[in-house]
């Protein structure tokens, strides 16, 4: 399973840490410790992309919205839909909190 692969003790204390992130200004700080801007600009778009598929938009609408590429778009639709459906929890919460 690929979820094994991914599930190891270090992955286990960086998702504890994220969990323990109490703001926006926090998460904004650890993202741009851990990560490269563009790997958080990527990582935005697919969950834009995400987003996108979920409402029913068409592949090149998302990518004259995005400027995601097709192999982005098809990447992010496999996991919607065939994935550990964490895009669906977290497009479910967010919906909730918009509401």
């Amino acid at each position: 399973m690929a979820e094994d692969r991914v599930r190891t003790p270090s992955v286990d204390v960086l998702l504890r840490a994220l969990l323990r992130l109490e703001t926006e200004d926090e998460a904004y700080s650890f993202l741009l410790d851990l990560c490269t801007i563009r790997e958080i600009h990527d990582m935005a778009q697919r969950l834009q992309v995400a987003g996108m598929l979920a409402a029913g938009e068409h592949y090149t609408e998302i990518q004259d919205a995005t400027g995601a590429s097709a192999t982005t778009i098809s990447r992010v639709s496999k996991s919607l839909n065939f994935g550990a459906d964490g895009y669906r929890v977290v497009l479910d919460r967010l919906a909730d909190q918009e509401a």
